[in-house]
């Protein structure tokens, strides 16, 4: 009896011993502990996620640079393709405001007949013959006739939406209309005219086309604006 008795106390004893044991590794107080799974399995989703991606570049740009426009949308920001957008068209006005205006010994100006109907007008072509881009201004003061001092009138719609800067050995051009096309009209021969530019008195002498010259009623004759690109005249008036 004393012998079982004895047995079953240290059997006791010794599941006590193990259950502390087993409590102490669980509660983390004995000297090893396991890692918390669950703590484990939410770090491992959090470090995959989205999200928690963003945030860590949230943090890292604020850390960084002090500035969260290294994560702003495109377009919409100091670092986005607006902003740059915006400070290269800023420099385009700047470099065009300090391009001198063309003057007279800047360009050569003729004249040819336009290529296909309205057969009624011609097309001017100034020309920058310098060595420095110039701005080429308004449209071009036409007098055909001795008898007619006042300068032939300029079409508003033909004027270009930007100002023409003129690179050297560039081009500009500018519609000219001569009559309506009628024959009943008073047109006059023109065999020479003179042109000047918006900025420069001096006048510019410009053979007419053909050799015949050009018929002009100076009652119906126009002129366009210059413009880059070569124009129909039908298309402005």
């Amino acid at each position: 009896m004393n012998t079982a008795r004895h047995r079953t106390a240290l059997l006791t004893a010794a599941g006590t011993a193990l259950v502390l044991s087993l409590t102490a590794c669980q509660s983390g107080t004995g000297t090893r502990s396991e890692p918390n799974a669950g703590a484990t399995v939410a770090a491992t989703v959090a470090a995959a996620s989205p999200v928690a991606d963003a945030q860590k570049a949230d943090g890292a740009g604020a850390g960084g640079s002090g500035s969260s426009g290294s994560v702003s949308s495109p377009g919409k920001g100091p670092a986005g393709g607006a902003g740059v957008s915006g400070s290269t068209g800023s420099a385009g006005k700047q470099a065009t405001a300090s391009t001198p205006a063309c003057t007279s010994g800047d360009l050569s100006v003729t004249a040819a007949k336009q290529d296909g109907p309205p057969y009624t007008h011609i097309v001017l072509t100034a020309r920058n013959t310098s060595r420095h881009s110039c701005r080429l201004l308004g449209f071009p003061h036409i007098q055909f006739l001795e008898s007619h001092k006042q300068d032939v009138p300029a079409v508003a719609k033909s004027k270009p939406a930007s100002p023409v800067v003129l690179t050297a050995g560039a081009p500009a051009y500018a519609a000219v209309k001569l009559s309506d096309g009628g024959v009943d009209e008073d047109n006059e021969p023109v065999s020479a005219f003179s042109v000047t530019l918006e900025n420069d008195d001096t006048v510019i002498s410009v053979a007419a086309p053909g050799s015949d010259g050009i018929a002009v009623d100076p009652a119906k004759a126009l002129t366009g604006y210059w413009t880059p690109e070569l124009r129909n005249g039908a298309d402005d008036f």
